[in-house]
Order: C-alpha cells, then structure tokens, then sequence
C-alpha cells in the first residue's frame, strides 16, 4: 500500500517567476543566491537527488539524478505560505486574501482593542524581530500588545511571555481572527511570543498561526473522506485550520519536524503525511541571513538519509517548497518564485525531468492519482515518473 510524504523546505525558492516583477521581486532566486553567498553548500544527498538539475537551482548538478526532479510556478495571484500550501494541496486561490499595506484602518484596530479590553501598540509594517525591539519596553511597561503588518496577508500579534501569558496570547489572536473576516479577511493571524529585557528581547518557538478554513476542496479532504490517513507536521494544521488532518504534530523548529516525519514514517499509516520546515523562512529569510539559511539547508541534507532509509516498498517522498524568502534580497518580505520538485521512490524512475509545471496544484492532483482519486485542479505527474 503506498504512502505519500511531501516535505516543504519552507520558503525555499528556486528563481523568480515571469511575473516577479509585479511584485517587487525581479532577480529573486533562494537557493542559487543562498548557495552563491556561502560560496556552495554541503548538500551531497540533495544534489544526488537532482536539486541541482532544476533549471534555476543554481547548485552542483549530478549526471545521475536519483530522483524526479522540476519546478512548478504559482497560478495564485501571490507569494505567501497560505496560498502556497493550499495551490499544492490544489485549491487555487482565485481571489488572494487582503494585503493592508501601511496600517490597519481604525475600525479595526478599535474593535480589537474593545474585544480585548486593553489598547495596542505599533499599527505600522516592520520587521518581527526589529518591532520587539524598538516597542518591546513600552509594551512591558504598559501591556499592551504590539500589532504590525508586512507585504502578506498577515496580522501578527507580538507579546512578551511574563507579561501575558501563552494562554491569554492565543486567545488575543484568536480574537483577531474573528474579527479579520469578511471583506477583512487575512490569510493568518500570527502570534509571536518573546522574552527579554531591557531593549534586547528576543522571539519564542511558542508561535501560533491562525488561518482561515481552505474555501474548497483539497486533497487533504479528499484523502481523509476516502478513509486514508493525513498526518500534518508543523505549522500544516494551522495552515489548514485543522481540517482534512487526522492527526498532527505542531512541531517548533526543523529539527522537531524533521525527527516527528522519521517517527511517522516509521509507523503504519495509510495516506498522506505532509511537513512544513519553517525555520528557513522564519529564522534565515525574513532576516535575510543567508548563512543562517545555508546551515539549515545543510542540517537537512544530513538528516535526509534517516528519512530515505525509512521509506518503504511502494512509498514516494516529494520535496518542494511554497514560495521565495531570498535571504540576499532587498527588504525582509517573501519573494515571488517558482517551487522545487523532487520525487523520489524506490518504484519511480530516476533522472527524468518534470520540466516546468504551471501550478504548484500538479503536486495536490499527483497525490491524489497515486490513491487512486483525484482533484479537479492540477495536472498530475504520477503517471510519468512510475516505472513502466
């Protein structure tokens, strides 16, 4: 009975899309730009499963790639982990979630402060780990919780740990996930725990997201009302607001993740186990650290035989991404890029090339082909990399 594992290198981008530029992101490129700055990386499994023979990889390439390997462009009109995540799980967000820009309008940050009994800080686009900073006394001091908005369709919510507990922060953000609906829906509403003092405070692995519930049908729903099993690593559940899963482990960094996907595929499970490995995005690409981001792309590829060696008979192993966070690039927003696509499986072929696919929706449709469903999105690849 086949398994299907696909694992997002959070972020991890391999060139920018033909329409980059409407966004800003003209000359993003993740992993070439990542790779170029730390002069190469230490990826040797990676680069034997054929990274490096994506067009636009910029990494050693192999002559025998082990695995399947392409890269597929984004339909959704956007460069965020929840349109991400939905288009491979193939829901094509037609109508992008609201982007605010510079502020919240008042009636929304009043009714928010109504709701939670307290007024806010912030209001403006910064950098997570820089607003901390610069608000972080004035919110110890008067507990008041720091709003601030980037380029995505996010509202994050920062608050110091001995100033309002875990709980009360999730219920604040809870809070503000009911009131940014309607014409005001954003895709997440992210808390962002820290600790610290004195103007040097520094961010938790407590984070919580807070999405919308998928507005159609995914393969996560599919799968599941067919009877298979859905296990979600990271923040999938949140990402998916918990439906199409049966079972979820809300792992805070990569190594967590990495080690909770080599403990489920060491059990019996029949479907779909999909991982999302944040700390690329959140740790190194946001604050544009390439060697930061370089050493998790490292401590991956050395933990990658433990997950091949696991694999059974008739399992397949995708390795992708859900947008660009290019950490050599202007600003500190995600970028605009096409998505990796490695499949490797003992009963798949090896170096055949995926080419270009049009949507990441390609991935969601493929695993639905190999349990023998399907989805109305997407073009699924399943057929061309099993060996005849």
């Amino acid at each position: 009975m086949p398994r299907f594992t696909v694992i997002v290198l959070d972020s991890c981008g391999v060139g920018a899309l033909p329409d980059a530029d409407r966004f800003g992101d003209e000359g993003a490129s993740t992993l070439a730009n990542t790779w170029k700055s730390c002069g190469g990386l230490e990826i040797p499994n990676l680069i034997k499963l054929g990274i490096g023979n994506i067009d636009g990889a910029g990494t050693d390439k192999t002559d025998q790639p082990l695995a399947c390997f392409g890269k597929a462009a984004e339909k959704s009109q956007s460069k965020d982990t929840t349109n991400g995540h939905f288009e491979i799980a193939g829901l094509i967000m037609e109508q992008p979630c609201k982007v605010f820009g510079e502020r919240f309008p008042d009636r929304i940050i009043n009714e928010l402060e109504r709701r939670i009994g307290t007024k806010t800080l912030g209001n403006y686009p910064a950098s997570g780990t820089e607003i901390i900073q610069v608000l972080g006394d004035e919110h110890v001091k008067t507990g008041y919780p720091i709003v601030y908005l980037s380029a995505d369709s996010l509202m994050q919510i920062a608050m110091h740990e001995e100033v309002i507990p875990l709980e009360r922060q999730y219920e604040i953000c809870a809070i503000a996930r009911e009131i940014m609906t309607g014409d005001d829906t954003v895709s997440r509403i992210i808390c962002r725990p820290f600790l610290g003092g004195n103007g040097k405070y520094y961010r938790t692995e407590n984070r919580r997201d807070y999405s919308i519930d998928p507005p159609g049908t995914t393969v996560l729903d599919i799968l599941k009302e067919n009877g298979r099993d859905v296990l979600a690593v990271g923040k999938i559940s949140d990402i998916f607001n918990g439906r199409g899963i049966t079972k979820s482990y809300h792992s805070k960094n990569n190594r967590e993740g990495i080690e909770a996907t080599i403990d489920f595929l060491k059990t019996d499970f029949n479907g779909l186990l999909f991982t999302n490995l944040v700390d690329f995005d959140m740790l190194y690409g946001h604050r544009r650290n390439p060697r930061g981001y370089g050493d998790a792309l490292e401590y991956f590829d050395k933990r990658l035989p433990e997950i091949i060696e696991t694999l059974r008979e008739d399992d397949i192993l995708l390795i992708t991404a859900d947008h660009g966070c290019d950490p050599t690039f202007k600003g500190t927003d995600h970028t605009r890029e096409y998505i990796p696509i490695l499949v490797y499986g003992k009963k798949l072929k090896q170096g055949y090339d995926l080419g270009i696919r049009q949507s990441f929706a390609d991935i969601g449709a493929t695993v639905a082909e190999c349990f023998g469903l399907s989805i109305e999105t997407g073009k699924s690849f399943y057929q061309e990399i099993i060996k005849g």
